[in-house]
């Protein structure tokens, strides 16, 4: 278990993984942002093969909006990571704690933003399996 995040591991494909992971972050108000096809990116730059590896960049923007209005440089922690491997037989997803995150900035307006993102983020996390 790791403190920064949210993470288990699921017997449910990579793709079809992928696909869930972004629908549920729509009904919880989130576009994605960035796609970052690690393995790709490996293949490409590395000339190495390696696992199914994903880093979706998820956005709520009236979040953003309030999120940059309370600490201008906030774009430096945005967007809120997800991701999404695969490990063994399995799917791992993992989704950022964005209070965690937001805690070292040390703004509570900014704080109790993260802590409704972070809420949300749950929500989407709980219903993947």
């Amino acid at each position: 278990m790791i403190d920064y995040g949210f993470t288990k591991e699921i017997d449910t494909s990579f793709e079809k993984t992928l696909d869930n992971v972004t629908n549920e972050l729509k009904k919880e108000g989130f576009g994605i942002l960035t796609q970052i096809n690690v393995s790709e990116k490996f293949r490409e730059k590395l000339d190495i093969d390696f696992k199914k590896y994903m880093i979706l960049g998820a956005c709520s923007p009236p979040s953003a909006h309030k999120a940059i209005l309370a600490e201008e440089n906030i774009g430096l922690m945005l967007p809120c990571n997800v991701v999404i491997f695969e490990k063994q037989n399995k799917t791992v997803v993992s989704v950022i704690k964005p209070k965690v995150a937001m805690k070292m900035i040390g703004n509570a307006e900014l704080e109790q933003i993260a802590s409704a993102i972070e809420k949300k983020l749950k929500k989407v996390f709980d219903s993947i399996s």
